[in-house]
Order: structure tokens, then C-alpha cells, then sequence
């Protein structure tokens, strides 16, 4: 869920006039996974813009206190959390570690990189949610090195059904500065799309795994 609609939609203004969120829903990119898509989305864009990476370190640094109280440290998911989940530890003054998808084939074999103790209050920084299956597989990582996962925070999540699903299996809250009802909001009122172009983001949302594929 959205930290709160304020925040929710300067975010969605914010990615959106930097280009880290892309809306084209007459050429659709493909994602790495093959699917189609209307949208694209890097948010590691904002560690360019020095007034918007310190608006979401200060946002994140604010609603993490208030939702999970002071952790012990700060995790961010490689690669694209790592930037900003190093920035939201110096600003909130803590230890920091980041979690890689999958262990080292050499050396200390580490997957979780840095100094973590066991038993230490962990939340965990995303940039982006799509499945949820790689942010998940972060905080498993973290459960075995003998951490407890406060919960996640993320810039951005699309709010697919699966990954609703998948949060609340692994039963770990997640919050979000911004989501995709908030953008599509804030997208038509700022005229970056038309209703008609709404519509067709809408569409894909329910079911992005087929949509545009021609049968």
C-alpha cells in the first residue's frame, strides 16, 4: 500500500517529468520476461536528479520510522536499490547492506554483503515491484542470515494481483512512496496521456502477461 495520496502523487509527477516512468501505450517496450508492455519504468534515473533522489531519501526516511520504528539496518536489492538504500541509511544514520539475487560463485559466497548480525531489525529498500518474486527472494536471503525483516518499502509498485498474492504469503508488509493507480491519475490530469491512452494502461494491468500478444 501507498505511504499516503500526497506522496503518492508528487512521486508519480516527479518519475514522470524525469523520464524514469515511460507511458506509450501506442509502442509498447517488451521487458526482459517477453511480456508487452505500455510502460516502462527505471527508476534508477532519480540518483541522477540530486533534488529528487534527497525528496525519496527523505520520504522513505520519514514513513520507515513512522510505519516500522528505527531499524538496526538498512537493505537494499541489487542492483537497482542500491543507490538510494545507501542514501536512506546516511540519512537516517544506520548500517547498510544489499542483498544480491543470488550467492557469490567465489570467494566468501556471500549473497547478503556487509555487516549483519543476527537477531538485527532490517527494513528492506526496493526501487521497483512488479511480481514481487525477486524483492521476496531478498528478504529470504535475509531471514537465513539471521535477520528480522521489519518489511519492505519500494518507489514504485505496478500492484499486479500476483504480487498482492505473493506479499502476503511470504506475510511481509510493503509499502510504496507511489503506484500505478496514483501515476495514471496524475498522468491524465497532467495531460502526459490521454483518457483514451488510460484506458489501454488499464487494460494491461488486468492481465499484462497476455495483453498484445496476437493470437
Amino acid at each position: 500500500m501507498i505511504f499516503n495520496k500526497d506522496t503518492a502523487k508528487k512521486t508519480a509527477e516527479l518519475l514522470l517529468q524525469i523520464n524514469a516512468i515511460k507511458l506509450n501505450p501506442k509502442n509498447p517496450f517488451t521487458w526482459a520476461s517477453g511480456w508487452k508492455s505500455p510502460i516502462y519504468c527505471d527508476n534508477r534515473v532519480t540518483l541522477s536528479f540530486p533534488p529528487i533522489r534527497n525528496y525519496i531519501r527523505e520520504e522513505f526516511s520519514k514513513h520507515i520510522e513512522k510505519e516500522f520504528g528505527k531499524p538496526d539496518v538498512i537493505a537494499g536489492v541489487a542492483t537497482g536499490a542500491i543507490g538510494i538504500g545507501m542514501l536512506v541509511a546516511e540519512y537516517m544514520g544506520l548500517p547498510f547492506v544489499y542483498v544480491r539475487p543470488e550467492p557469490k560463485k567465489h570467494g566468501r559466497q556471500n549473497q547478503v554483503e556487509g555487516f549483519l548480525q543476527k537477531g538485527q531489525n532490517v527494513v528492506v529498500v526496493e526501487d521497483l515491484i512488479s511480481t514481487g518474486n525477486s524483492s521476496l527472494l531478498a528478504v529470504e536471503a535475509l531471514k537465513e542470515a539471521g535477520a528480522n525483516v521489519k518489511g519492505m518499502v519500494a518507489i514504485f509498485t505496478y500492484g499486479f494481483d500476483v504480487s498482492i498474492e505473493n506479499f502476503k504469503k511470504a506475510n511481509v508488509t510493503l509499502h510504496t512512496l507511489s503506484n500505478y493507480d496514483n501515476l495514471l491519475e496524475l498522468a491524465v490530469a497532467k495531460k502526459y496521456i490521454t483518457e483514451e491512452e488510460q484506458h489501454t494502461l488499464q487494460e494491461w494491468r488486468v492481465s499484462p502477461s497476455t495483453w498484445g500478444v496476437e493470437v
